[in-house]
């Protein structure tokens, strides 16, 4: 069987550039809000993954089927409809957080936002720093 190879790779590409060209006035505002408040309770340097995905700090993963690979810690992606937010530790430890944060969707380990005036920033920041720190130890 051909080995897997994940097409969403950290690279050098410039997040302040990629945030700059948005074209939507309030959505790239949030998303240096966004980026602002990832750098400041992550305090990890943010990085490009793939062409849109802004990821945090990184860890090895290894499933039972033996891929294995590099992903974020936490990240963001401004989408055209709704920001995703990635929370790569799940939601399992974060239903208190969810239930306090305001308008949103949730995925397997991503959460969905329209615009951050639809939400609570402090339990924003609440949320993020939990994931986090759920996988501060990761490598």
């Amino acid at each position: 069987m051909a080995k897997y190879e994940l097409k969403t790779k950290v690279n050098d590409k410039d997040v302040i550039a990629f945030l700059e060209k948005m074209e939507d006035e309030k959505k790239r505002s949030d998303s240096f809000e966004l980026l602002d408040l990832f750098i400041k309770i992550t305090n990890a340097e943010p990085k490009m993954w793939g062409e849109n995905i802004i990821g945090f700090g990184s860890y090895q993963y290894k499933y039972d089927s033996g891929q294995a690979g590099e992903w974020f810690k936490i990240g963001f992606s401004p989408r055209k409809a709704k920001f995703s937010l990635y929370v790569m530790s799940g939601f399992n430890k974060l239903e208190d957080q969810l239930e306090r944060l305001g308008k949103h969707k949730v995925g397997k380990s991503c959460l969905y936002v329209n615009k951050l005036k639809d939400i609570e920033i402090s339990v924003l920041e609440e949320l993020v720093l939990e994931s986090f720190k759920h996988l501060k130890f990761k490598k």
